[in-house]
């Protein structure tokens, strides 16, 4: 942004101008170039130009339980037929009661993520409240539309938003998930949802292992087998590496807020179903009643 002469040291004017809620707004007007829709590619997705090779994120995993939702994302980036990280991150909180994953380019959805938790905290320390989970879920989706244009040159990003909703009464119902597609649109998604290249293999998957009573435990449980299952299918979803020591990033979120699974609790888990897996490699059975 441009200084100002009202002084050596001064925040420019646009910094105490009232009204503007939303951050992302508030760069739209003063600093439109910051926003990761906003860059200028030269003739990237033009005809006749050269494919970009960037890493991409892949799956991401979301299941509600009695009492809220768990998300997990696998840890593969890929670039191409590359593997170009293997422990990248996908899952991040968004503020105290709800978490983001990301799929598709992965330098542009951490910075849309990084945009969208400033953006929440940002309308929170003005208004003196938060907003509604849908009201998030919407937040999102207008940041999705504003980077259209990246997506229209193959840089896409495609989240998956899901948290604790405060305000609906029944606690068991509370556990929300909301899915987009490139364009900004928003969708609720019930029970569970998966996106990213193994969504398909992974929702497969928790079909056959989702119920209703679902306590905590088992949804954690659920997201891992999944995962287990988009890696087994799609090369690029990474499945646990156990010499490593590189599991998913697994995250709940209910009445007491966000909170990440341990990498020591979540070994456990991975481990059991490892050892499953050696007797049973294609998973559990599902009851057929």
């Amino acid at each position: 942004m441009t200084g100002t002469t009202e002084g050596f040291g001064r925040l420019p004017a646009a910094f105490h101008q009232p009204g503007v809620h939303s951050f992302s707004d508030f760069l739209s007007l003063h600093a439109p170039d910051l926003l990761p829709g906003r860059r200028n590619l030269g003739n990237l997705g033009m005809p006749g130009s050269t494919p970009l090779e960037v890493p991409h994120g892949t799956t991401i995993v979301a299941v509600t339980f009695n009492g809220g939702v768990v998300m997990a994302g696998d840890r593969r980036a890929t670039m191409g037929n590359i593997i170009a990280q293997r422990d990248i991150e996908k899952v991040f909180p968004a503020d105290e009661h709800s978490c983001v994953g990301i799929a598709g380019t992965a330098g542009v959805a951490i910075e849309l993520v990084r945009l969208f938790q400033v953006e929440l905290e940002h309308y929170e320390k003005l208004q003196g409240a938060t907003l509604s989970l849908e009201g998030k879920a919407n937040r999102l989706s207008m940041m999705i539309r504003g980077n259209l244009p990246m997506a229209m040159q193959g840089l896409a990003v495609v989240p998956l938003y899901a948290g604790y909703d405060l305000l609906v009464s029944d606690p068991a119902k509370a556990g929300r998930i909301f899915s987009f597609d490139v364009t900004g649109g928003r969708y609720e998604e019930h029970s569970f949802h998966a996106v990213g290249s193994g969504s398909m293999f992974a929702r497969g998957a928790l079909k056959k292992f989702f119920r209703e009573d679902f306590t905590a435990d088992d949804a954690v449980r659920a997201c891992v087998e999944a995962l287990y299952d988009a890696a087994d299918d799609d090369s690029a979803t990474g499945g646990p590496d156990l010499t490593r020591r590189i599991f998913p990033v697994v995250v709940t979120c209910t009445i007491d807020g966000f909170q990440r699974i341990t990498d020591t609790a979540l070994g456990e888990i991975v481990g059991q179903v490892v050892q499953a897996r050696m007797t049973r490699p294609g998973g559990p059975a599902a009851p057929l009643t």
